[in-house]
């Protein structure tokens, strides 16, 4: 179902109304003092409340009718995986900048938290890049890794922290205090995803022997998780990314990973989409046999 229509803009989403119910608690909490404790609650009941409603709602869905219960949970596991929208997202940006650097700069700011309106477009297409690499763990390893541990509301509360984290958990003034909970619990359920995703794709694309450059880059960067699927899509490709970026005005400093500074282009794009799809294979199979095995 991910493969054939992503995520259609006009059926409803739980992430969607995830964000919506995150935008209202950071609107009421998120200013005078306390924000850090303020902050932690807020992330700590969402992700709680995900836990319990799916759980129990499934298991009384369960307790009525089986198939009835077969069918939603499979519609959910729909809702949890995020590979093609993201992919097709990453093609536009390669075609717009090709067009005009202002269409690229306006493709890219859909997928990420930077500002864009300064980027060069070797910075358009790294940004790109960059996130594709990391919503290859966030938005299809991760929820299948959590969906194995804990069925479908594992993953239900994965794509709550994970949107968390997107949405609040950056170091900026405003979320520096407010969002630091919801960024470390993101940390700790991306630990090993990150590291999985890394693995399958030096796998995938041939460079295990490589491994050496993943983990010296992959420790190197700001964040303990992003870095690893990051530096192994730039060792397949052979180019850098990082650098500093501009997050909600203020100049965020990252490392840079890699050292092959050279142009990107678009053969570069569709080998790191063959690469993502390959890896969203890999792992669906990984799960579904480690289940069945089970």
């Amino acid at each position: 179902m991910d493969r054939l229509l992503g995520d259609p803009p006009k059926w409803p989403h739980p992430v969607v109304l995830f964000g919506k119910v995150i935008a209202l608690g950071e609107r009421a909490l998120n200013r005078r003092r306390c924000r850090l404790l303020k902050g932690a609650l807020l992330a700590v009941v969402l992700i709680a409340v995900v836990f319990v409603l799916f759980y129990f709602a499934l298991k009384w869905i369960d307790s009525h009718n089986m198939f009835l219960g077969m069918a939603v949970k499979a519609v959910f596991v729909f809702f949890g995986l995020a590979g093609t929208t993201l992919v097709r997202e990453v093609r536009e940006v390669f075609l717009a900048v090709d067009r005009s650097l202002e269409d690229g700069r306006r493709q890219v700011a859909r997928i990420v938290g930077r500002d864009t309106s300064e980027l060069s477009a070797q910075e358009v297409r790294t940004a790109a890049l960059e996130t594709l690499a990391e919503n290859l763990s966030d938005g299809m390893v991760a929820p299948l890794f959590w969906y194995l541990i804990l069925g479908v509301p594992g993953m239900m509360t994965y794509k709550m922290v994970n949107t968390l984290d997107s949405m609040i958990g950056y170091r900026t003034e405003r979320y520096r205090a407010f969002g630091c909970w919801a960024a470390r619990i993101d940390d700790v359920v991306n630990y090993l995803p990150a590291r999985i995703t890394a693995l399958l794709m030096l796998l995938v694309g041939g460079k295990f022997r490589q491994l050496n450059f993943v983990t010296w880059y992959g420790r190197e960067h700001a964040s303990p998780n992003s870095g690893y699927p990051e530096a192994a899509l730039a060792c397949i490709l052979n180019c850098r990314f990082g650098g500093p970026h501009t997050y909600f005005g203020e100049l965020v400093e990252k490392p840079y990973i890699g050292t092959n500074e050279r142009p990107l282009t678009t053969e570069d794009m569709e080998i790191a989409i063959r690469v993502n799809r390959r890896v969203e294979v890999v792992m669906v199979v990984v799960v579904a046999l480690i289940l069945i095995w089970i």
